[in-house]
């Protein structure tokens, strides 16, 4: 059945919702989206995900032609419209229509689209028990070129990665920085525990500043768990307790195996399904605090 897509404050048929050949979004991938969930009706950590927008749009000098107010108003018609009550958003922003050259100051007319889907990146069977993953070759891109703060339409770095995993029979690839610390997954944030305490790599290794990432960090402190934001390598992960990806779209899922070496016992850890089960109590909260 076709979805709405809203575009530019419309709500199209998929079908009809298409953007210029000459969009730099579509000739470079040049500009921005945020990947967000709706639960029960109601945007998951609205204010954190479009500021993130706009700190990319900021740095990549894109000109946002709605509101931060009216972004979130089209998420909800786009989400009303297709009748859900839990989805997965992706909120694109392209830099518009140019000439086949790289002068982004030739460029008009900035694109916003929403597409609002039901998601469901794994099965229910890896929550239960874990994926594996393999490290990539390719490394994650350093922030000296372009700041993977930046949720940029150009995921070649991510996508070259992905490849690899894929080819090795896995579900994620692991990303190491230019200085070889455990950086990201291609599309998820890393989290390891070693004897109680929690570990994930700062935002100066290299890695996007995932919202669901930070909303981790707080459940942890909420159930006074340590957690610390700071550099490992694969030997860490290796021998870490236990292991888990967070983000949008996944969530939180546990990893039982990376490079082939079991984590832990081989199974999602205790301290793993606490804070799993603790996200459920954190995005109601969340819903209650923004109503």
């Amino acid at each position: 059945m076709s979805i709405k897509i809203y575009m530019n404050g419309q709500l199209v048929d998929e079908e009809n919702a298409k953007v210029s050949v000459f969009d730099h979004g579509f000739l470079y991938g040049d500009g921005v989206f945020e990947g967000i969930r709706v639960y029960n009706g109601k945007i998951f950590r609205a204010k954190e995900h479009i500021d993130r927008l706009w700190d990319s749009c900021k740095t990549l000098d894109i000109k946002m032609p709605m509101t931060k107010e009216a972004v979130i108003d089209a998420i909800y018609q786009t989400v009303g419209a297709n009748g859900f009550t839990d989805a997965y958003i992706r909120l694109i922003v392209t830099r518009g229509k140019g000439t086949l050259g790289l002068d982004a100051h030739l460029c008009c007319d900035p694109q916003v689209i929403v597409i609002a889907q039901a998601l469901s990146l794994y099965s229910a069977d890896f929550y239960e028990k874990g994926i594996k993953i393999v490290t990539a070759s390719t490394i994650r891109n350093p922030s000296d070129s372009l700041s993977p703060r930046v949720k940029s339409l150009n995921y070649l770095n991510n996508i070259m990665a992905k490849i690899e995993a894929y080819y090795a029979g896995c579900e994620e690839a692991l990303m190491l920085n230019h200085k070889g610390d455990v950086c990201e997954c291609t599309g998820d944030n890393i989290f390891i525990v070693k004897k109680g305490k929690l570990f994930t790599p700062p935002i100066d290794a290299c890695i996007l500043e995932g919202v669901t990432r930070n909303s981790v960090i707080e459940i942890c402190k909420e159930l006074g768990y340590e957690c610390s934001e700071s550099a490992f390598t694969r030997h860490d992960v290796y021998t870490a307790d236990e292991c888990f990806l967070t983000g949008s779209a996944a969530e939180l899922i546990p990893v039982v195996a990376v490079d082939g070496r079991e984590i832990g016992d081989g199974k999602p850890g205790r301290i793993t399904k606490t804070i799993l089960s603790a996200f459920g109590d954190f995005v109601k909260k969340d819903a209650q605090r923004n109503a």
